[in-house]
């Protein structure tokens, strides 16, 4: 009766290992036909609208529409300052994918401006380049050229007809400044010293003021 005992134990332990080789079989395919996580869509910013060159106080914005339109995603829109980007707003997506990105600007300056989708499960990161945004301020200005023209310049150089720049009093030499006269917006940088009359405080090129459309005497907006 042993014998047969024994063969009876070995053949139900090689039926339990071929029921566990089996079970692990199964949970292997189970894994192999376990379907792949889909791939994230690629994310695009689209721009429908935009106000960047404002006067301090006032509030810039930009509109715009990300895709695939999804709620509740969110785009901030962010300025370059000392080679890094920084948050200025952040806005939700509605059903239609839309956004509002808002700043006010509390003092004067110019500075690349972008948006930016971060990505999530089902989107890839985006982001585009909004423009600059130009924070204004009046000042008074007046104009120099014609007769002068072939004069060195206090920052190096010599004056001409198509010389854009403008003069200013403690600027320091190469500063950028962004001037606005209605509509027209001009980058310029200091070339030179000056005015020295009443309370002006640029002197535009000739080139400078008719870009501008600028007159004689006034006033005009300045990005600095």
């Amino acid at each position: 009766m042993r014998p047969n005992s024994t063969r009876g134990r070995a053949t139900l332990a090689a039926g339990a290992l071929a029921t566990t080789m089996l079970g692990a079989g199964s949970a292997a395919t189970a894994q192999t036909e376990a379907p792949a996580a889909a791939p994230r869509a690629a994310a695009k910013l689209a721009v429908t609208a935009k106000r960047l060159d404002v006067r301090t106080g006032r509030t810039a914005f930009v509109r715009g529409v990300l895709r695939p339109r999804q709620a509740n995603r969110i785009v901030r829109l962010e300025r370059l300052a000392r080679g890094r980007w920084r948050q200025l707003d952040g806005d939700l997506t509605d059903r239609a994918g839309r956004f509002v990105l808002r700043h006010r600007a509390r003092t004067t300056g110019t500075s690349l401006v972008r948006i930016r989708f971060g990505g999530d499960r089902t989107a890839r990161p985006a982001s585009r380049g909004a423009g600059r945004l130009n924070a204004f301020r009046p000042a008074l200005a007046s104009w120099y050229g014609p007769g002068l023209y072939g004069n060195a310049l206090g920052c190096g150089g010599t004056l001409s007809a198509g010389t854009i720049g403008v003069a200013h009093k403690s600027l320091p030499c190469g500063t950028r400044v962004v001037l606005r006269n209605g509509s027209r917006v001009v980058r310029a940088r200091v070339i030179d010293r000056g005015p020295y009359v009443g309370a002006r405080e640029f002197d535009l090129t000739a080139a400078t003021k008719y870009r501008l459309g600028f007159g004689s005497v006034g006033r005009v907006w300045v990005a600095h």
